[in-house]
């Protein structure tokens, strides 16, 4: 196993997690909970999903394109959806 992989990975991947809006959502969730083993095997599960769901597109572009090319494009578009954020108007 590539552990310098898996460690940029998992830290990555945790940080971009905390005070994301699926913690917030698992906090009301639980919050209204009389049991939370539920609400957080459903986020582990839902979270676990979403994850292999980019792994294997990943794996899936990447027959396709330049995995330098994907790093630009989706910085980009991560970019991109942050300046879209801020301007839109409510």
């Amino acid at each position: 196993m590539d552990w310098k992989l898996f460690s940029a990975t998992f830290i990555t991947i945790f940080v971009a997690e905390l005070g994301d809006k699926t913690q917030f959502a698992a906090v009301a969730a639980s919050s209204r909970a009389s049991s939370i083993v539920p609400v957080w095997l459903a986020v582990v599960l839902a979270l676990a999903l979403a994850g292999t769901m980019g792994v294997w597109g990943g794996r899936l572009i990447a027959q396709f394109l330049n995995p330098d090319h994907m790093k630009w494009i989706s910085g980009s578009l991560f970019i991109a959806i942050g300046i879209w954020t801020l301007l839109k108007k409510d």
